[in-house]
């Protein structure tokens, strides 16, 4: 079970309004967000702030960004994120290839050098202690510039907050983000683990 049960979608107005938002992005509003909505001040922020991390300033396509996301939540072990990530990613038009081998994307051909950096630094900042570094700057420098990498940092730090949230909170996952998990991350060991509904 969840440490606190998610509320009703309707049970807060402004937050069902700004929830429109994640039918874009995964098909349904997340289990995460209706659990915030315990104190609605903390589920409208959270929108908020996830809508200006995902918006689209510089070259960061949204698939890469969602592949950010998955990279981070893999470093830091959240299954019900990996799966929202990768569900993201697909529904935002990652290629078929990249999704099928985002384990690899260090030496799989789907993967452009850009991409790689991009991804390389999403799993450096994700680890404890943090691993970014002068040789990870130096290559983010070759392929991006000052805002781009604002912009994938903000990825990453968002799910940093995600992350701790729903493995803490032991999250309920969603029918359409296990339907992805399986279809793209179980062959390599992911499952529902403690997100699974009781």
């Amino acid at each position: 079970m969840p440490l606190v049960q998610p509320l009703d979608a309707n049970h807060d107005q402004e937050t069902k309004a700004l929830a429109n938002f994640f039918n874009e992005t995964l098909g349904f509003c997340p289990n995460s967000v209706l659990t915030m909505q315990h104190r609605p001040e903390i589920s409208k922020a959270f929108i908020n702030l996830n809508k200006a991390v995902m918006s689209n300033q510089g070259r960061v396509t949204s698939a890469l960004k969602r592949m950010i996301a998955w990279v981070s939540s893999n470093a830091t072990g959240c299954r019900y994120c990996q799966a929202h990530a990768i569900r993201a990613a697909e529904r935002y038009g990652a290629e078929q290839e990249q999704l099928e081998n985002i384990w690899e994307y260090r030496t799989h051909p789907a993967f452009s050098e850009a991409e790689r950096v991009a991804l390389d630094f999403s799993l450096a900042a994700s680890q404890i202690p943090n691993a970014v570094d002068q040789e990870i700057k130096e290559r983010l420098y070759l392929h991006w510039d000052e805002g781009e990498i604002v912009e994938m940092l903000g990825v990453i730090s968002l799910f940093g907050y995600l992350n701790r949230w729903n493995d803490s909170m032991g999250t309920s996952i969603e029918d359409g983000a296990v339907e992805s998990g399986k279809l793209y991350l179980a062959k390599n060991g992911w499952e529902k683990g403690k997100h699974d509904i009781k």
